[in-house]
């Protein structure tokens, strides 16, 4: 159990580092431009590049790599992660660069993808849920530490500090992935075409909807946070790095919160997710322009933002439970379509009306999340039973986990 536990934390690792390497070239935008002579918008594309790649091809990458040794996959893919960053850390050329962010993010959906399912089997049944928010707690120390540490090193110290860190990181998430994660050759495979059935089922498209309209909640509001600090709340930068800071901490509480949650009642945790969402918005738009209570907003804030991830992999896991890898490469592929859609409308909403207007953005959103989810269990519900799930691969034991 020990031994368990520690793989778990070791993946949790793996995600914190790639969350480190994805999202904090966010916060060294500007390092990046100046050193490599290429303007902000051409620095931009490290970053839009990166979440495109994600969202195009994160399910056939999971496909073609669902034959192979899981361990494997995890080492070839966290590796990739480790390398990307020496080469960043090295390079004067942005095509370089551009390139180097490219090949990563095809690598990124095959790792979350792999270790959300690892982590589910190497636990008994009652605690995969406990193991799979391990894993998100990861991506929020990403969020709460790894990017604001990036951004320091890149100011403070040098550039190619930062990205070494990225290295630094990867490489004992890799190194702990040889150590700790057991050989797991696939057994009897699930064939292309039997996960890609999933998608033939109507229910399926609207949790899909649903996972696509809960990020553009979360993001068309948390993608301007600094502006809407800044020209809202009148907060300077040392505020709302503060903020920022704050934020991602209280992210780390509100993941294991909401896990409990699902453990306890997983509709009704889905369910409510988009109402939190649409009350915290009304929040922000009430205070928003008042200091004091807007600081106590944020920490509201955090502790729902952070539940949109497990809480939407656990909705949509549970349509795909016959093809588990396969749908958490749709979770990380919708995910990244739902953060592109809602920063490119919360993007409009605040050139044409306005950075307190942007909790609107988040409301309709959120509004639009939870009828595609009602719709989904009327579907449920007028279907009768659920579909009969495909016809899974048998479980057998390698090197104590469960396959």
């Amino acid at each position: 159990m020990r031994k368990t536990s520690l793989t778990v934390l070791v993946l949790a690792l793996g995600v914190f580092g790639i969350i480190t390497t994805e999202m904090g070239m966010v916060g060294v935008l500007p390092q990046v431009s100046a050193e490599l002579g290429v303007t902000p918008s051409a620095a931009g594309w490290l970053v839009g590049a990166f979440a495109l790649v994600i969202a195009v091809s994160g399910p056939f990458t999971t496909l073609l790599a669902s034959g192979i040794d899981r361990k494997k996959v995890l080492a070839a893919a966290i590796a990739v992660f480790a390398v990307s960053n020496v080469v960043y850390a090295l390079t004067t050329q942005y095509e370089v660069m551009l390139a180097f962010r490219v090949v990563p993010a095809l690598f990124h959906p095959v790792f979350f993808a792999v270790a959300l399912a690892t982590a589910a089997r190497l636990v008994p049944a009652e605690d995969a849920t406990r193991a799979t928010t391990t894993v998100f707690g990861g991506v929020t120390v990403g969020f709460a530490f790894g990017v604001p540490l990036t951004s320091y090193l890149a100011e403070h110290v040098s550039l190619a500090s930062a990205f070494w860190l990225g290295a630094l990181v990867n490489l004992i998430a890799f190194l702990g992935i040889l150590r700790f994660v057991p050989p797991m050759p696939v057994g009897q495979r699930v064939s292309h075409g039997a996960q890609l059935s999933v998608l033939k089922r109507p229910r399926m498209w609207l949790t899909i909807a649903s996972v696509v309209f809960v990020f553009a909640a979360m993001f068309s509001v948390y993608g301007y946070f600094a502006e809407y600090l800044g020209q809202v709340t009148h907060m300077d930068g040392t505020w709302v790095s503060a903020m920022l800071m704050a934020f991602g901490i209280v992210m780390i509480l509100g993941n294991f919160a909401f896990g409990g949650l699902l453990r306890r009642d997983l509709i009704r945790t889905v369910v409510a997710y988009p109402v939190l969402c649409l009350l915290v918005y009304v929040l922000l738009y009430a205070v928003g322009h008042m200091f004091a209570p807007m600081v106590l907003a944020v920490l509201v804030w955090g502790a729902v933002h952070s539940g949109g991830l497990v809480v939407s992999q656990s909705w949509l896991g549970r349509d795909a439970v016959d093809a588990p890898e396969f749908g958490n490469s749709l979770f990380i592929s919708f995910s990244n379509l739902g953060i592109t859609v809602g920063t490119a409308v919360g993007g409009w909403v605040l050139a044409e009306y306005g950075a307190r207007q942007l909790a609107w953005a988040g409301m309709g959103f959120a509004v639009a999340a939870l009828i595609t989810m009602a719709l989904r269990l009327g579907l449920e519900r007028t279907g009768g039973k659920r579909q009969k799930p495909l016809p899974a691969p048998k479980a057998r034991t390698l090197g104590g986990a469960r396959t």
